[in-house]
Formats: structure tokens, C-alpha cells, sequence
């Protein structure tokens, strides 16, 4: 198989002249530590540069959480409508993350960033002003289109930018601090824009942020590409499309309109794509992800781990945003406030695991983290219904176990894989990050959507067309009490508020169990015994 990460050759600056002289092989030096002085300095500079599209990345992924009620009253979209719009950015942006690798490889990985930072500026306008939910859906597709060329190169140069594991380690707790920051700043960015502007504004967002990145990227970053890159595979791209695509959309299906033969056939169809994806890439010479890399128990390992978090992570800033605005009553500033303790929780346990990671192993510690994060979600199935105090304690526990155990999880993943296997690695892991967060809403959200609907209690002084707008969403059971008399009124909102709480302590017990299988795997599979692969 080629070995495309270790024989990626990147232009080396000369002091003199400051123009790239001869090609130089990027290698780790297990017996050294990392360069000093400027080289050093450089290196944290350009992880700085590369972490802008992290966050907002991240940002992205659940900046719609707050903006969601908001659109809702504005664009009035249907229940599935109402997920699509969510859901149609990470399934596309984890659909390509292996496709825009393959790209990068061949065609230079900073020319791609530099692509996907003007296409996504550009997309991020058109969605501000999207003035229907079908258009802000493809919107939100093309905005994962131009994301997927963001992320591949940025844990990939982890590995060959850093070579010191120590060094590494840290670089690694930033990433993932960056890539949960991001995802717990998103509802807080969001109600701060939502209390002055429109909902169009927690979009425009982007072009401030990706302007730095189109200045200084091509200033402290080389361009990198690997000199004989594998073929495009266009079968496995639209395998990995179709696996995706129709099991997400076969849940979305069984969750808006019940158990019948389309969603269960499309789950089906997706299986089988999956599997003849994974057939494909075990055949492949140079294949777009290398499945034996999943062989390594403790990168399989990991890779789950990373899954289960951010779809427990997603899932519980998709149905708290709601809760807080449309139950609680807050306005969305003092909504994305209440989760700040969590926020802060969550990047302080990603750095400080760091000294935590050398002393206690994987297989421990990653576990343990995973039990208070389980627990984080115990305190929301007992507190259903409460106020703040409730959602914050719950965020806390939360993000303090995710925040640790994401940490330990990427380094694992990082180190364990061989050091040819880099690039493939961080893909893998990146995709990991994405599906994760396309099932915390596709999975947790439609179980909550079925619960709601099932259970809402119309008044009988409602119209036809008044009822079937309260049971599509809470946000639009909020919209009809605005119109109807006061008792009515209060009525749908008692029976509404009562049903999406009742959702939310069967998504919560859900989120238990995803935390507990997580720690189960990560018990079984973090044997790092064997130290850095690469060493």
C-alpha cells in the first residue's frame, strides 16, 4: 500500500532568503525532542492558524441548536424539515471528509483550506438570507461541502508537525478542547447574535473568522501534498454517501411517520452500502480509508469513544436549547449563559488530563471520565422539567467527562496508528467527530420528536390545521398559543412543555447507555501498554 503520509515532501524555508529550498521528508525523531526556539514558536503559530477551522467547524455543528426556535417561527418548517436543517451539514461534511482528504493529498492540502475557506465564507452568506427551509437545507449541504475541505489537514499535521509525543499530547488537547469549545460555544455565540439580530447572523459568523486564515495561512503554512496519490475512487464516494445518507434518513423517516416499509428499507439500504464500502476499501490498493487500521484495537477503540461523546454531546445541546427558550422561558443570551460553567468545564478537563494521561492509564482513566458524563445525564432525567440549575450541573458532569476523555481518545488514536498511516487516521477520526454528531440529532432528536408528538395533548378548541402545527415541533405548539384564547393557550402550552420533558428523559436514559457502552469500550480496547506505535 502506498505510503502516502510519510513520503509527503513540504518546501523548507531557507533563513537567508526566505525561499523554499530543496524538498525535505517530514520525520519523527523519537529520539529528540522538538526543535526550539523560532521553529518552535512557528509550530504553535500555525496549530493556532489551523484551529480557526476547527471552531468554527465545531461552531457550526450546534450553532443552530439556539437559532433553531427562532427559524422555526420565521420559515415554519415541518418536524423533518426542522432536522434536515441540522442534520443536511454534518451528514454532507462527514460524507466527504475521506473524499476532500484524497483531494488534499493530491492537489495540496493548504490550496484546499484555502478553497473550502472562500466557499464556505461565500455559502455562509447565502444561507443568512435563505427565505425558505428548503433553501437554507441546501444551504446548509453546501456549507458541508466547503467544510469537508477544512478539516482533513488539520490533525493530520498534528502528527508530522509535532513529533515530540509530549508536545504532541498537548497539541492534541488543544485540538479537541478547540473542537468541544466549539461545539459548546455554539448555542452561547448564537443567543448572544439571536438577543440583537436576525437568526441569518449566527451564519455570517464565519467570513470574520475565515478571514485571518485566508491571510495568514499561505504566510505560516507550506503547501503539502503527497507526490503519488491513489486514484479517485468515485464508487466509494458515493458508497460512503449512500451508507450515510439513507440510514440517517431512513431514522428521520421512522421517527417522523412511524414504523413502515420506506424507513426500514432505507436503513437497509444504507447497511449494505456500509458493507460493500468496507468490501471495497479491504480490496483497494491504495484505498480512500484504510479499514485495517481498525485492527489496532486501541484505534478502533478510540474512534468509537469519539463517536459516542459528541453523539451524546450533540444530542444534549440539541433538546437543552429548546428546553431552556421554549419551556424555561429564557431569552437565548441567558439560555447559552447557563451552559458557560459547562463550557469552561469542558476545555479545563481536556488540557488538564494532559499530566493526568501519563500517569494513569487509557483504559482507566478514559472509562472513569465517561461514568461522570453518564452521570451528567442522570441529572437531566431527574431534574425534566426544573429550571436552570438542573441543565447546568448536568452540563457540567457532561462536558467534564467528554472533555477528558476526548483528549485521551485522539492521542490514542494518533499514536497507536503507524506513522505511514497519519493522514488516514485523522480522517478517520474527523469522520468519527461528524457522524456522531449527525446521529446526536438524527438518533436522539427523532426519538424526542416521536415522544413529543405521541404524546401532546391537544385542546379541543383548536383547528385542524392549528393542531398539526402544535404536534410538529414545540416550537410550533408555541407559535399556535400565541393565536389562540388564553385558556387554550395555556393549555397546549402545559401539555406541550409536559410532552417534550417526557422525550427528554427517554433521551436522556439513552444518553446513559451511550456513555456506559463507550466506557465498556474504551475498558477493552485503550491498551497503550505498548506506548507510541510511531516510537
Amino acid at each position: 500500500m502506498h505510503d502516502h503520509t510519510n513520503t509527503t515532501t513540504l518546501p523548507v524555508t531557507t533563513p537567508e532568503s526566505g525561499a523554499p529550498a530543496a524538498s525535505a521528508r517530514l520525520r519523527p525523531d523519537p529520539g529528540r525532542g522538538a526543535p526550539q526556539g523560532a521553529g518552535r514558536a512557528r509550530r504553535w503559530l500555525a496549530l493556532a492558524v489551523l484551529m480557526l477551522p476547527v471552531l468554527l467547524v465545531a461552531v457550526d455543528n450546534t450553532v443552530l441548536s439556539f437559532a433553531l426556535p427562532a427559524i422555526a417561527r420565521d420559515l415554519a418548517p415541518t418536524a423533518a424539515q426542522q432536522l434536515w436543517i441540522i442534520d443536511a451539514y454534518p451528514l454532507v461534511l462527514a460524507a466527504l471528509l475521506v473524499s476532500m482528504g484524497s483531494a488534499g493529498d493530491r492537489w495540496g492540502r493548504r490550496r484546499m483550506l484555502l478553497i473550502g475557506s472562500v466557499g464556505f465564507a461565500l455559502v455562509s452568506i447565502a444561507a443568512a438570507f435563505a427565505p425558505t427551509a428548503e433553501l437554507l437545507i441546501a444551504a446548509r449541504a453546501g456549507l458541508g461541502f466547503f467544510g469537508a475541505m477544512l478539516m482533513p489537514s488539520t490533525l493530520s499535521l498534528l502528527r508530522s508537525v509535532f513529533t515530540d509525543r509530549e508536545e504532541r499530547r498537548l497539541a492534541i488537547a488543544i485540538w479537541a478542547s478547540g473542537f468541544a469549545a466549539g461545539a459548546a460555544l455554539g448555542p452561547i455565540v448564537g443567543g448572544v447574535l439571536l438577543e440583537h439580530f436576525a437568526w441569518g447572523s449566527v451564519f455570517l459568523l464565519a467570513v470574520p473568522v475565515l478571514i485571518p486564515l485566508v491571510v495568514l495561512l499561505p504566510l505560516l503554512i507550506p503547501e503539502s501534498r503527497d507526490p503519488a496519490p491513489g486514484p479517485i475512487d468515485l464508487v466509494s464516494i458515493l458508497l460512503s454517501f449512500a451508507a450515510m445518507g439513507a440510514v440517517v434518513f431512513g431514522i428521520k423517516h421512522l421517527a417522523t411517520e412511524g414504523l413502515d416499509l420506506l424507513g426500514v428499507a432505507c436503513i437497509l439500504v444504507g447497511a449494505a452500502a456500509g458493507v460493500w464500502f468496507v468490501r471495497r476499501q479491504l480490496r483497494a490498493r491504495v484505498p480512500m480509508l484504510d479499514m485495517r487500521l481498525f485492527r489496532i484495537g486501541a484505534f478502533g477503540g478510540g474512534v468509537i469513544v469519539n463517536l459516542l461523546s459528541v453523539v451524546a454531546l450533540v444530542g444534549f445541546l440539541y433538546f437543552v436549547s429548546q428546553h431552556l427558550q421554549l419551556v424555561v422561558g429564557l431569552s437565548p443570551v441567558m439560555a447559552g449563559l447557563a451552559l458557560v460553567p459547562g463550557l469552561v468545564t469542558m476545555i479545563a478537563a481536556g488540557l488538564a488530563v494532559v499530566p493526568l494521561s501519563r500517569r494513569i492509564r487509557a483504559r482507566i482513566l478514559v472509562p472513569a471520565a465517561l461514568a461522570v458524563s453518564a452521570a451528567g445525564y442522570v441529572v437531566v432525567a431527574l431534574t425534566a422539567g426544573g429550571g436552570i440549575a438542573g441543565v447546568a450541573i448536568a452540563f457540567v458532569l457532561l462536558g467534564l467527562g467528554i472533555g477528558m476523555a476526548e483528549t485521551v481518545s485522539n492521542e490514542m488514536i494518533l499514536s497507536t496508528a503507524p506513522p505511514a498511516k497519519a493522514g488516514a487516521a485523522s480522517a478517520v477520526s474527523e469522520t468519527a467527530y461528524e457522524l456522531g454528531a449527525v446521529l446526536g440529532t438524527a438518533l436522539l432528536g427523532s426519538i424526542l420528536a416521536a415522544w413529543y408528538r405521541t404524546n401532546l395533548e391537544v385542546p379541543e378548541a383548536l383547528s385542524v390545521a392549528q393542531a398539526d402545527a402544535a404536534r410538529e415541533t414545540l416550537a410550533g405548539a408555541v407559535n399556535v398559543a400565541e393565536t389562540v384564547p388564553a385558556e387554550a393557550s395555556a393549555a397546549l402550552l402545559s401539555s406541550a412543555a409536559h410532552a417534550f420533558d417526557g422525550g427528554v428523559v427517554v433521551t436522556s436514559i439513552l444518553g446513559v447507555v451511550l456513555m456506559v457502552a463507550a466506557g465498556v469500550v474504551a475498558a477493552l480496547t485503550l491498551n497503550d501498554a505498548r506506548g507510541d506505535a510511531s516510537e
